[in-house]
């Protein structure tokens, strides 16, 4: 499939797509008119690049870790470092520590969104009408 097939497919802009090229992040083959040319496996490698790149990752960890990532749901290891190990950890602790801020603003919105809405929640130090 050509480069606009891909980006169509993965709501991925085509300029990112070739900023991923850049990256060596995934390679395409040139069809003799020069044109990009992806595999079918393309677009579940680009979804897996995105879903990295919006957990926190930068590129450069994602180049390390992308050939032990067959699918989105398998995972190979390939002689992982224990520099890789070691900055992979660091990036989990952050994401687990970035996810608790997100739940946390997440119920912070929902607080805030229920009250403007008239659903306040009940202050549990004060009686309900029923038992007064």
């Amino acid at each position: 499939m050509r480069i606009g097939e891909l980006s169509e497919r993965t709501g991925t802009p085509r300029r990112l797509l070739r900023y991923y090229e850049e990256q060596r992040l995934i390679v395409a083959d040139r069809s003799a008119n020069g044109y990009r040319d992806y595999d079918e496996f393309f677009v579940d490698r680009v979804l897996q690049i995105r879903g990295l790149l919006e957990a926190g990752l930068p590129t450069r960890i994602i180049k390390q870790i992308l050939p032990c990532l067959e699918t989105t749901r398998t995972i190979h290891v390939l002689g992982a470092t224990p520099e890789m190990i070691a900055t992979l950890e660091r990036e989990h602790r952050r994401m687990t520590e970035r996810i608790q801020d997100l739940t946390r603003n997440r119920d912070a919105v929902a607080g805030y969104l229920a009250t403007v809405r008239g659903e306040g929640r009940p202050d549990p130090t004060t009686p309900s009408p029923r038992a007064a």
